[in-house]
């Protein structure tokens, strides 16, 4: 899909909408992307956002409607909780405004694909938050899985384990909630480990998953894990906690005929081919807040002047929600779930 394309010599302009916590990395992000430039923030909450438009200097609106009148926003970051993303997404497309929205995009497969459409309708750009494919390393990784330099797949692993208290649970009325974030530690925090591994590992052609709420007071899972089958013949798993007490929030493991790579929290930590190790090259340095996040704001941002579709599309942001969704409906209903 081509999106609407802007006049090269204007900034692309951008609104926020939702200033809670992920909306700083946005915020700070469009500061520093020169072809970007904010010009309004939204909340319901107007003391949140007359307090956030008067930091950035811009327009503040506690109504997204009246937002989305304003002529002078080209891209709406929605940075609201997931289950508000699908209609907030909508109603910006029939605005003619392209949208950015954080993961997950939504909390039902049905809405993403309804995103998906009413964006392609519209003829505006519908892309998704994933910072952590924008790493060095993390290129560099699937530059190499995708050469076929560890030869045929055998084991395709993803785990993060972290500690979330119960204070941090009631800490906000919507976290750990069904209705509002669709899920726990794996669509919450594990989201982002579970896309680097179909990023860097390949499709996913079946799973038989269990989901439990084991130690937290919450609706959904704090534990989850999958036995995955890879289109390519590989098999893994996905693990997934926010109950312990160490602060592991991405480990991939890849293992071929020719070669084993591991990754943890961005960076490679072991690389052997033919029980050799490897030296890695000198990587850049990165960080994913807010390093990530400006990387994609700036390519959005180019995106729309050049009327092309942005390096995370709405439909690369379904990829994770098959397996997240997946792994509950296999729970639910103690069965093997294939995808087409």
């Amino acid at each position: 899909m081509e999106g609407k394309k802007q006049d090269m010599k204007n900034k692309t302009r951008f609104a926020v909408v939702g200033c809670g916590t992920i909306s700083e990395a946005h915020l700070k992000s469009i500061e520093h992307v020169p072809e970007a430039e904010l010009v309004a923030v939204c909340d319901i909450k107007p003391t949140l956002a007359e307090e956030k438009g008067k930091l950035y200097g811009v327009n503040a609106y506690s109504s997204l409607e009246e937002l989305l009148k304003q002529d002078n926003i080209d891209v709406v970051n929605i940075c609201t909780p997931s289950s508000l993303h699908p209609e907030q997404t909508k109603l910006a497309a029939k605005a003619g405004k392209h949208v950015f929205v954080e993961k997950p995009m939504a909390i039902q497969i049905k809405d993403v694909e309804d995103m998906i459409q009413v964006c392609k309708e519209n003829h505006v750009h519908l892309a998704t938050v994933f910072p952590r494919r924008m790493s060095p390393q993390a290129n560099y990784a699937r530059e190499l899985i995708q050469s076929g330099k560890l030869g045929k797949l055998s084991l395709c692993s993803a785990y993060m384990k972290i500690y979330r208290s119960q204070e941090y649970y009631d800490s906000a009325g919507w976290r750990g909630t069904w209705e509002y974030d669709g899920g726990g530690a794996m669509m919450n925090q594990g989201i982002h480990t579970i896309d680097l591994l179909q990023w860097l590992a390949g499709p996913v052609s079946s799973l038989y998953g269990k989901s439990r709420t084991l130690l937290r007071d919450i609706e959904v899972e704090d534990t989850a894990a999958s036995l995955l089958e890879f289109e390519h013949g590989a098999i893994g798993v996905m693990e997934m906690t926010t109950t312990a007490h160490i602060n592991e929030t991405v480990r991939i493991e890849i293992l071929g005929e020719n070669g084993t790579l591991i990754y943890i929290n961005d960076e490679i930590t072991t690389l052997k081919m033919n029980g050799q190790d490897i030296e890695l090259p000198e990587f850049e340095s990165f960080s994913v807040f807010p390093d990530g996040h400006r990387i994609q704001i700036q390519d959005m941002a180019q995106a729309v002047r050049e009327g092309r579709k942005p390096m995370i599309t709405g439909e690369d942001g379904k990829h994770s929600l098959d397996l997240i969704l997946g792994t509950y409906e296999s729970s639910r209903e103690n069965k093997e779930l294939h995808f087409n």
